[in-house]
């Protein structure tokens, strides 16, 4: 027992140690420090993330992936299994996903289409101030006031892309034990690999016909 509570322990505090960096992954200070759509939206979060990642590749060849993400369209380009009931994220420009409008629901969990600029950025926002459950092979919850940006930025005169996400939500007290499991976890683990997939797909180097990972 005493061994499972020390290893329980040394967990948690290794976990609170990296927490801080998982939620900057490959972000620079500048980029941390830097206003980006959404910022004035949720006043009151409590969590915040921003992580980067940089491509190989111009906005334009970028933004396609952005445009038709979201769930049971393009997919998330992460775990599939989880976030998408299954279905295998596009490995291809889908021409008809092409066209995001504001208000579009595209996220199980309730993100809209709040604003965009293609191909600069892309915010996606949700508010569910109670607990709202939906039913996916079980019950899964909603709630708290979330928004998450996609930014896209020119390096080397337009030849390269830095991908910048910012994620800021807030979580009414008495919900943190169930935010901590289903949603702050999984998005640690979620977006470094959706970030890689955008950009393996947008370098060319993700076709049809190979493995995602």
């Amino acid at each position: 027992m005493r061994t499972f509570v020390f290893a329980a322990g040394a967990t948690l505090a290794g976990y609170l140690m990296a927490r801080p960096y998982l939620f900057r992954l490959g972000a620079t200070d500048q980029e941390v420090a830097a206003q980006l759509p959404g910022d004035d939206r949720v006043p009151d979060a409590q969590i915040h993330g921003t992580r980067a990642i940089t491509i190989d590749a111009p906005p334009e060849a970028v933004w396609p992936w952005l445009a038709q993400i979201g769930y049971r369209r393009a997919g998330w380009y992460a775990f599939d299994f989880a976030d998408n009931s299954g279905i295998p994220s596009a490995r291809e420009v889908i021409p008809e996903l092409q066209h995001p409008e504001v208000g579009q629901v595209i996220g199980e969990e309730g993100y809209w289409i709040v604003e965009f600029e293609p191909p600069r950025h892309m915010l996606l926002e949700f508010d569910h101030p109670r607990v709202e459950w939906i039913r996916k092979e079980g019950l899964w919850p909603r709630f708290g006031h979330s928004t998450w940006a996609f930014v896209l930025r020119e390096l080397d005169e337009g030849r390269r892309t830095r991908l910048v996400t910012r994620m800021h939500y807030h979580v009414r007290f008495g919900l943190h034990l169930l935010y901590w499991p289903l949603f702050e976890v999984v998005d640690l683990v979620l977006q470094p690999v959706m970030l890689r997939a955008i950009r393996g797909r947008a370098e060319g180097r993700i076709r049809p016909e190979k493995s995602l990972v």
